[in-house]
């Protein structure tokens, strides 16, 4: 694996809301927090971009609407940002992907010469795996560290209920089978990045 000196890292939706048990349920992956502090160390140390994405949620009783404490930062997140020796850009969005957020991540990369993008954060199958998927459908290089996300036990269609572990499983074979991403270790990539 080869990281690129420009690569950017973006970091997305690492909010305090996503602490809230009672309203998520069941996490996965304990150690997300760590590596994903440990890919920010590394990228703004190495003089890499660094993109800090935030979830301005529409839903009315949603820990990450706007106005609400859980909208904010994880505080490990909080406290780097700015610290980087490379260009930062900091964006919200509402949807899923950041590629569909303000400023615009993609004008931005671009401007940039950025081909490759790293990303991380929460929730691994959702806003995660939908700007992994935008990246490569987008023509960048995508590097999916799978131990620097995690999510949440979900129920869908018909009863059906997936715990966080299998739906992490089912990203990272959707993004690696479909060639949208390279799913990785963090420790590959922090050590590609040195």
């Amino acid at each position: 694996m080869e990281i690129a000196e420009n690569a950017a890292l973006v970091v997305v939706d690492v909010q305090r809301g996503f602490e809230e048990e009672d309203y998520w349920g069941q996490r996965n992956n304990p150690g997300a927090d760590r590596n994903i502090a440990e890919l920010i160390d590394a990228w703004q140390s190495s003089g890499r971009p660094v993109v800090f994405v935030r979830h301005d949620s529409p839903k009315p009783d949603s820990p990450l609407r706007a106005g609400y404490a859980g909208n904010a930062f994880k505080e490990y997140v909080e406290e780097r940002r700015g610290k980087g020796a490379g260009p930062e850009l900091f964006l919200t969005k509402s949807v899923n992907s950041a590629f569909y957020g303000t400023p615009g991540l993609d004008a931005w990369l671009r401007e940039a010469g950025v081909r490759q993008i790293v990303v991380a954060g929460i929730q691994t199958n959702m806003c995660a795996e939908t700007t992994a998927r935008m990246g490569g459908n987008l023509g960048y290089e995508v590097f999916f560290p799978l131990d620097a996300t995690y999510t949440f036990d979900e129920v869908g269609p018909w009863g059906w209920k997936l715990s966080a572990d299998e739906l992490s499983r089912a990203t990272a074979v959707t993004l690696h089978g479909g060639g949208f991403a390279s799913v990785v270790r963090t420790a590959e990539v922090v050590a590609a990045a040195v």
